[in-house]
């Protein structure tokens, strides 16, 4: 008689509405269906590392579909570089420890782009390994949804709807600052649904000429207010040039003192994303003469309920990887293709960003609506 599987299931980096849904999902199939015991493992990789786990059953399942955040907890522990009592350590083995000492079959990973990085060294470290994508800002690679892109994109929007009544009543410039750091699929979008005037992304640096002349056209026209959704990893074109010139030196160089301050700087830059938003919104008021002000959405787009898209995809993905551990197959991230899925190896995903190409039809559309991108 064969064993009884025993799998163990995590999320990990930033928390995502529609990660209960995924837990359930793969659940629901794992113990309903392919008759597995399931383990959950707390707050991310951390969770393997120091053996934190709870047994996942029907009962444990039941009502979580509707729920924000995640009931395991999540965090951005790397296993490679994790502090454990009060020294970082690289943690893979402690983790290979936890796999053998529960006699895992597999680990369901669910994360974006940071947890496809890890669960690929857990994979090389040679452990069975399953990734679910999750993320709001639409960046991972190799799969046309992300659990949580659709509530995030939801709250953006009616955000900016509602950002439109303040910015037309007192005739002022309103960023709604949008998540988003290496990707810009969820401003442009949210841009584009709430019909924001200027949409600023990563993947387009902008010039602050541009942007003053798409409002002052604006106000020419006679409508004295303006939205402008703009990623928190937007830049003008110095910045970015002076960006990608600190990345292309980091490539170049694997290690030493050079590499570290140049990681040190890229960390610098990229941990600045409020005060971009506040500085640009001081430059717009001083060259525009009209009052601006920064409505920062931050942590409440990753929160509250999940939209239906999501517990759907959730549930579809979860299903989906039940299915792949049946059946064997790891070294895997389950993606959406279409109302298909389909099984991407993790290393395709783990070398990869999903960013908006400067040709995608979306670009266009925000183009030919009138809205100004920044170039």
């Amino acid at each position: 008689m064969a064993r009884t599987k025993r799998v163990g299931i995590l999320t990990a980096g930033g928390d995502s509405p529609g990660l209960n849904a995924a837990i359930r999902g793969f659940g629901k199939a794992a113990i309903g269906v392919h008759g597995m015991e399931l383990l959950g493992f707390r707050d991310g990789f951390r969770g393997l590392a120091e053996d934190h786990c709870i047994k996942l059953d029907s009962r444990a399942l039941a009502g979580i579909l509707t729920v924000g955040g995640t009931i395991l907890g999540t965090s951005r522990d790397k296993p490679h570089r994790m502090p454990i009592d009060g020294k970082v350590i690289d943690a893979t083995d402690r983790i290979v420890d936890t796999y053998k000492k529960h006699k895992l079959d597999a680990v369901v990973c669910i994360g974006g782009n940071g947890t496809a990085k890890n669960a690929q060294r857990l994979v090389d470290a040679g452990l069975n390994i399953v990734m679910l994508p999750k993320t709001i800002d639409g960046d991972v690679a190799e799969t046309d949804a992300t659990i949580g892109f659709a509530t995030a994109l939801t709250i953006a929007t009616e955000a900016i709807d509602r950002l439109h009544s303040t910015a037309h009543s007192h005739h002022r410039i309103i960023l709604a600052e949008v998540m988003g750091h290496r990707a810009g699929w969820l401003t442009l979008e949210a841009g584009i649904a709430g019909g924001a005037d200027v949409i600023l992304i990563p993947e387009i640096p902008y010039r602050i000429e541009s942007v003053v002349g798409a409002i002052k056209r604006r106000t020419e026209s006679g409508t004295n207010f303006s939205i402008i959704a703009v990623a928190e990893g937007a830049r003008d074109i110095h910045a970015d040039k002076h960006y990608r010139s600190l990345e292309k030196r980091r490539r170049n160089i694997t290690r030493g003192i050079e590499r570290d301050a140049l990681d040190h700087e890229i960390a610098s830059l990229d941990a600045d994303h409020t005060g971009h938003s506040l500085r640009l919104a001081q430059k717009l008021e001083s060259l525009t003469g009209l009052e601006t002000r920064v409505s920062i959405l931050g942590y409440v787009q990753r929160g509250g309920t999940p939209h239906p898209i999501d517990r759907v995809l959730g549930a579809r993905l979860g299903n989906a990887g039940a299915d792949l551990v049946a059946r064997g197959e790891f070294g895997v991230m389950v993606a959406a293709a279409g109302d298909q899925t389909r099984s991407v190896p993790l290393e395709l995903v783990a070398s990869r960003l999903n960013t908006v190409p400067l040709d995608h039809p979306l670009v266009a559309t925000a183009r030919n609506v009138g809205t100004c991108l920044g170039d």
